[in-house]
């Protein structure tokens, strides 16, 4: 950017250092050092006196904070795809144009999603732990120890069918799962027709036929606790749930009474509804071998986490060019 000044940007949370590095570069950027969660003073100073914030999942960029930004700031670079971090309509009243990072997390995701799909039935952190400091209560092989479930030939039935549940639908497949959905309108036919998948425009029953649940869609007002406890009384007994979107699609007390009630028989969690905070209801279940948790790494490879930074600094250049980013996000509309 010759003969301009560059635009202060402020960073809430360590990137890889690529990113940082071409970060500086190009911008005025503040770096966090240290990773540590910038505190809410912090960021409202950054409002006021930055060009582009750029925050993270772990931020929450609300109407208040979003208020006291000085007449300076005028974009915020989300690095993610969700952005239900941000209240997008209020930026938009303020002047504050919104960017994401889409479209780069989806084999990512779609990988830890298999991965748990696979490591609940199967029970591999049960087996993993069974090593881990062994004792020597591991006695060798048996025909009827550690037994799991097979996954072919079971029914998958995915919530939200954008890029990332199309992803999810194509590797399932080839486990030989059969792929059911649901979402907002239908695919298109020819991608049905190659997953052979089943559309219902009714979640409620899907639910009632599938035999693994995966959950892939976005975090809105409207998908809150979608899966709540009267859809989750719905689901075959036995059946298991996926969740590697985000934590508030499922009605997570409801969740874990039905894990503990046996009418589940098991679940896979990357999200939780109070990260950091994990229930220590599903650690115990965890130790009991009746779920898997992770923390919120299904889309941690260092390759995303690049192409994500390469997505911000394209939007804060195309921006500070006076074009339109190609990731801005609009308010949802009802």
């Amino acid at each position: 950017m010759p003969n301009r000044k560059k635009p202060k940007v402020y960073i809430t949370r360590r990137l890889p250092d690529q990113v940082e590095t071409r970060m500086r570069e190009l911008f005025d950027a503040e770096l966090n050092i240290t990773d540590e969660p910038r505190a809410q003073p912090e960021l409202v100073a950054a409002m006021r006196s930055a060009d582009v914030l750029v925050p993270t999942v772990t931020d929450k960029i609300d109407a208040a904070l979003i208020e006291q930004a000085g007449p300076q700031m005028k974009l915020i670079a989300n690095f993610g795809n969700g952005v239900d971090n941000i209240d997008v309509d209020a930026a938009q009243k303020k002047g504050i144009t919104v960017t994401n990072t889409p479209n780069v997390l989806s084999d990512d995701t779609a990988d830890m999603t298999m991965a748990l799909m696979l490591a609940v039935p199967r029970r591999l952190t049960e087996g993993a732990n069974v090593l881990v400091g062994n004792d020597g209560s591991w006695k060798g092989w048996s025909p009827t120890w550690m037994l799991g479930h097979r996954i072919g030939g079971k029914r998958l039935g995915i919530i939200g069918m954008g890029r990332i549940g199309t992803a999810v639908a194509r590797r399932a497949k080839a486990f030989g799962l059969s792929i059911h959905y649901h979402n907002r309108r239908r695919v298109d036919p020819d991608t049905e027709d190659q997953l052979e998948a089943t559309y219902w425009d009714s979640l409620d029953q899907m639910l009632a036929r599938v035999d693994i649940v995966s959950v892939n869609c976005p975090s809105t007002p409207a998908t809150f606790h979608l899966l709540s406890a009267r859809r989750l009384e719905l689901m075959k007994p036995g059946a298991y749930i996926v969740n590697t979107a985000r934590g508030g699609i499922i009605d997570e007390d409801a969740l874990i009474k039905a894990l503990r009630e046996g009418r589940l028989s098991g679940a896979g969690l990357d999200v939780f509804e109070h990260e950091p905070a994990v229930d220590k209801r599903l650690v115990k279940l965890a130790s009991e071998g009746r779920v898997v948790l992770l923390p919120h790494m299904g889309s941690a490879t260092m390759e995303g986490r690049i192409d994500m930074g390469d997505k911000v600094i394209i939007n804060i250049r195309t921006f500070f060019d006076g074009h339109r980013p190609p990731d801005r996000v609009l308010p949802l509309r009802s």
